[in-house]
């Protein structure tokens, strides 16, 4: 099929396990943290001990309570954990604690833009907490299990199936991941496995009214491949339907090197888990002074960062948009803004020059060997006239591959901008004296050599001669 979209309706659900940034674990003590050995931070209560009683960790609720604030959810004073039963080698327990019938968060909405322009607003069905499962790893040898991961705090933030395209859904994510690491909420590591996401997808004819079958893909850890999957999973749907079969209920993995979603089970439907209150903890009662408290100490969100970057620095939309991807770069951007006095040559040096060699070379803002203080000085460099912008240039490229700060390479390579006019006077008489040709076809009306004598001044001086005071001068000898 060559266009499934042209006669089919795609319809997307997302549901994100996102781990909170705790010390410890959601009902005990043992420690939450990543890159231990296999089976250290575990305890009696996640390790599924017999006698041991789960007791739940306030930061992991505060935490979840900020999420709620920051997706505009209703919290609700009273929820209910719940038992979820299931067997699997690293679920100790034989089931995990979770909330089903009364979460603590219902509603919320995630908005943000498409590369049209356009911006999407998908709403929340629910978010709820939960405790993580272990960790299996399938050897020749058998499946070891380790249980590091049980009992890590989370939260499951489930979306409406309002998203009809896989940009839809990457972007859903990345403004998710973003708001949630705005807020310190979690760090958002996919690749550690604390942002995750299970994407239920589903198609139908356009005008149906009925959603089709969906298919679960589990566990995607990166956004590309995210759309990846959901691509691929709606081309296979739509010619399976084409060839008269029908779509089973089932849970799907995506294989990265193959590019293809793989089954991996049949889908269980919510009854399969025996949820039942477990009888272990009481009701979680939040309070309204615990949420105008979490209310009122909320960082600057990536929302309010925009539009304050709109409205402090004159950036335009989509210079706002990109500099507002994460704190970080925010900050970045910020740092170079405030200490250059000159915001939008700060944000074009932020995010065509910085960000694309980032880019080229697999690094994150984190990373830069340009700081911040060292940027903004070296936009003063230019706006002060000390160096041309075509110099700058150069001096970035070294300030990229060594760190250094832009007054030592332009100490170190004499670059310092020609600004005395008796020095360029010369040379400018020079080139006209040594171009009759030029001269003559520039007199009869051919005023685009002017340009040709300014480039010629800028080699002589090898790029360090002020080029507008070039311009002038030239100008003033050919016209004279």
């Amino acid at each position: 099929m060559k266009n499934p979209l042209e006669k089919y309706e795609v319809v997307i659900g997302l549901e994100v396990h996102a781990q909170l940034l705790t010390k410890s674990k959601m009902f005990s003590e043992a420690p939450n943290q990543f890159g231990a050995n296999p089976n250290e931070m575990i305890g009696p209560v996640c390790s599924g001990q017999p006698g041991s009683l789960p007791i739940i960790n306030q930061t992991a609720i505060d935490l979840g309570v900020r999420a709620g604030v920051a997706l505009h959810c209703k919290i609700h004073e009273e929820s209910v954990f719940a038992r979820k039963h299931y067997f699997y080698p690293d679920l100790p327990k034989g089931y995990q604690i979770s909330q089903y019938e009364r979460p603590y968060c219902t509603g919320g909405y995630v908005e943000f833009a498409l590369k049209d322009g356009s911006v999407r607003k998908i709403n929340l069905v629910r978010i709820h907490f939960e405790e993580d499962a272990g960790k299996s790893t399938h050897a020749s040898h058998g499946t070891l299990v380790d249980l590091n991961r049980a009992g890590v705090p989370l939260i499951e933030i489930v979306s409406e199936p309002e998203m009809r395209s896989s940009e839809e859904a990457g972007q859903y994510l990345r403004k998710l991941r973003s708001i949630l690491r705005y807020a310190n909420i979690c760090d958002g590591n996919m690749e550690q496995g604390n942002f995750r996401c299970d994407a239920n997808v589903s198609i139908r004819l356009h005008g149906a009214k009925e959603f089709g079958t969906r298919v679960e893909l589990k566990n995607i850890n990166s956004f590309r491949y995210v759309e990846k999957a959901i691509d691929y999973e709606v081309s296979r749907q739509a010619d399976a339907l084409e060839q008269g079969e029908k779509i089973r209920q089932e849970t799907r993995g995506w294989n990265a090197v193959k590019g293809v979603t793989e089954i991996m089970r049949e889908k269980e439907m919510a009854h399969d888990y025996r949820y039942f209150p477990d009888p272990d903890l009481p009701p979680l009662v939040i309070s309204p002074q615990l949420i105008q408290k979490i209310t009122t100490e909320m960082p600057e969100l990536p929302d309010a960062k925009r539009i304050r970057f709109i409205e402090e620095y004159q950036l335009s939309e989509y210079n706002a948009d990109v500099l507002t991807n994460s704190q970080e770069l925010a900050d970045f951007y910020e740092r170079v803004a405030k200490g250059s006095g000159n915001a939008k040559s700060a944000a074009n040096w932020v995010m065509n020059e910085l960000l694309g060699r980032l880019n080229a070379v697999g690094k994150e803002i984190d990373d830069t060997p340009v700081s911040a203080e060292n940027l903004a000085l070296l936009v003063k460099n230019v706006d002060s006239d000390k160096i041309s912008g075509k110099i700058a240039k150069t001096v970035f490229d070294e300030m990229f591959a060594s760190g250094k700060s832009p007054d030592a390479i332009i100490a170190e390579k004499g670059l310092v901008q020609i600004s005395d006019p008796a020095a360029l006077e010369a040379v400018v008489k020079k080139i006209i004296e040594a171009s009759p040709s030029e001269v003559a076809g520039y007199k009869s009306g051919k005023t685009k050599l002017l340009g040709f004598f300014v480039g010629q001044v800028m080699k002589e001086t090898k790029g360090q001669a002020n080029p507008g005071l070039v311009n002038d001068l030239v100008k003033k000898h050919l016209d004279g």
